[in-house]
């Protein structure tokens, strides 16, 4: 119980939902308790009026008689049936307290994950995978509201229910109650061992559900690339392994369930042979009558339910316990990354690197060593370099995505650790190198940074991504669908709507990591003359590792295993004759292959 301790300040914002909801939960089983003793007044009226009814045998005072006693049993029984009524209607009110309680909880507990989550830096992203994140946003908190709205209901119904009908037996016979509840202690330790079985099991249940929320979500993400190896039924023999797993997890504790309710059905049964026997030994010692014994068969049946339903919510409980022990690992993971409460910054574009130096903490691959530089408000510079050289490192330090390990990354003069990063962020447009699409029109795919659409902005910004005749060339233009990661795209395609989503920002600082990749070298002149044109007096830092691309940058920076190893403008490297001579000369040789 200590993980769901978590949930007790949710408990406590909608106290004013449990609290009328436990009131009705014991003004329900106050209506539920009270037909036991209205059956036994009548149940003894019969055995009494019985008797008496034959005393009178051949007299007329036996019609009287009849007559006073079905009104008696028509009495009781339209009490009985009120009774019921009263109680189904409190019941009601019971569940539409705390039912929706739990509904409230299950809402904010999935905002506050969600939100969580976003804070979070991206180390914990390469750490985690989406379809475990995704689990414990849905099936884990799905099982935190059953166990704040169903499993607390039914225990404070059970708790209720207990102390009234133990407190009534014990009103009218201590000995009767004391053997009719001796199967109680043989079901607390029945209950105890389950306990723990179920929870380990529990455990291990959701466990698996991640890795197969995972690679769904994976293989989906994939399939084009399953279907063109033809991999289709490895996939799919690796989803049955993974399906066999969870089965054989799930059945696990299916079996122990199987076994428990059973179980706990016997020992009721127990309770009302032995109820009936010592009943009606008391009955003939004088001790109790005869409405007495069908009383107390009454509570036993009462407490029937409530014993079958402990088995129900110890999985509900354990299950959920095991489920916020997942998410309490999440909520308590700080984020590397956090912004400070400092003032907005105006940003002019002036970026600096001083002897930074950077190791990916989950890898320890040094992808940066002593790496310095500056870029002046409205240069165009550019990073080249083999793969694996640490031009993306670059791009993912100055948007903060990471704190470099060693050195400082200034922006106009100030720590980019100081920096508020939504202010900062906000002023920058960034493509990355992996281009990611929404399943969304392409026009709310540009105006990603806008929150109203405006599409004038977004007709220009596709204007100048050198997009806009593709676009329009769909049959439903800007309004087009775009499949999952923007499938509907081709490569080239995307990349332009994603520097067109950067473009619409109007950014002081624009980075384009390695995005020009799948574009022709037509459109990639038309391209980079716009981004001229656009980010006249702004900052720009395109990294690419063609020298077609970058070649009219102010300075170009060439990068070799994390270290710079030349500087300077196309001619000046050109005059070095070395690695960017060689690269350069090297492309060009390829092209006319080509």
């Amino acid at each position: 119980m200590k993980e769901l301790a978590y949930l007790n300040k949710y408990l406590y914002k909608y106290r004013w939902r449990l609290i009328p909801g436990v009131i009705f939960v014991v003004i329900s089983n106050i209506f539920g308790v009270l037909p036991a003793k209205v059956i036994r007044i009548a149940f003894d009226l019969v055995n009494e009026n019985i008797t008496i009814f034959r005393l009178f045998s051949g007299f007329e005072r036996q019609e009287q008689v009849y007559r006073i006693f079905s009104s008696s049993l028509l009495l009781f029984g339209a009490t009985v049936l009120m009774l019921a009524l009263l109680r189904g209607i409190f019941l009601f009110f019971m569940r539409q307290t705390i039912i929706v309680m739990s509904r409230h909880i299950e809402y904010d507990i999935k905002n506050e994950i969600y939100a969580h989550y976003q804070a979070l830096s991206m180390s914990f992203y390469r750490r985690n995978n989406t379809g475990d994140l995704m689990n414990r946003v849905t099936e884990d908190v799905s099982r935190m509201r059953m166990y704040a709205g169903p499993a607390i209901m039914y225990t404070i119904n059970t708790t209720v229910l207990f102390i009234l009908i133990i407190v009534a037996m014990v009103g009218v016979n201590l000995k009767l109650t004391v053997y009719s509840l001796l199967p109680l202690p043989i079901m607390a330790f029945v209950i105890y061992n389950v306990h723990r079985i179920i929870s380990a099991r529990s455990e291990l249940i959701q466990q698996q559900l991640s890795r197969l929320s995972g690679f769904v979500q994976e293989n989906l993400s994939g399939i084009r690339l399953i279907k063109a190896y033809g991999r289709e039924d490895n996939v799919r023999n690796q989803f049955a392994g993974e399906s066999e797993e969870y089965k054989t997890s799930s059945l696990n504790l299916v079996q122990v369930q199987a076994v428990f309710q059973p179980t706990i059905l016997l020992l009721a049964g127990l309770s009302t042979v032995i109820t009936i026997y010592v009943g009606g030994m008391e009955v003939m010692a004088g001790n109790i009558t005869a409405g007495n014994i069908a009383e107390f068969i009454m509570y036993v049946n009462l407490l029937t339910f409530p014993m079958m339903s402990l088995g129900w919510v110890t999985s509900l409980v354990q299950r959920a316990a095991a489920s916020q022990k997942r998410i309490n690992e999440f909520l308590t993971t700080r984020p590397e990354i956090q912004s400070p409460l400092s003032p907005a910054l105006k940003l002019r574009g002036q970026v600096e690197f001083r002897n930074v130096s950077f190791i990916y903490p989950d890898t320890g691959i040094k992808a940066l060593e002593n790496v310095s530089f500056d870029v002046k408000p409205g240069e165009f510079l550019a990073i080249i370099g083999r793969t694996g050289s640490g031009k993306s490192t670059i791009a993912n330090l100055l948007l903060r995505m990471y704190d470099a390990t060693a050195g400082s990354v200034l922006i106009d003069g100030h720590a980019v650790e100081r920096l508020n990063l939504n202010s900062y962020r906000s002023q920058v447009g960034f493509v990355p190198q992996e281009v990611f699409l929404f399943s969304e029109t392409i026009s709310n795919n540009i105006a990603f940074s806008k929150d109203t659409l405006n599409m004038d902005d977004v007709v220009q910004a596709s204007k100048d991504a050198a997009v806009y005749s593709n676009i329009i060339a769909f049959e439903k233009s800007f309004d087009t669908m775009l499949g999952e990661r923007g499938i509907t795209l081709s490569g080239g395609q995307k990349q332009r709507v994603s520097i067109a989503r950067a473009l619409i920002k109007k950014p002081q600082l624009l980075i384009l990591d390695d995005c020009l990749s799948a574009i022709d070298t037509k459109t990639e002149e038309e391209i980079l003359n716009n981004l001229g044109r656009v980010m006249q007096g702004k900052t720009s830092i395109i990294i690419s590792h063609r020298v077609s691309t970058i070649k009219n940058a102010d300075r170009i920076i060439v990068l070799d295993r994390g270290k710079i190893i030349e500087q300077g403008n196309h001619q000046q490297l050109m005059n070095l004759k070395g690695s960017y001579k060689d690269l350069f000369e090297k492309q060009q040789l390829e092209e006319r292959e080509q």
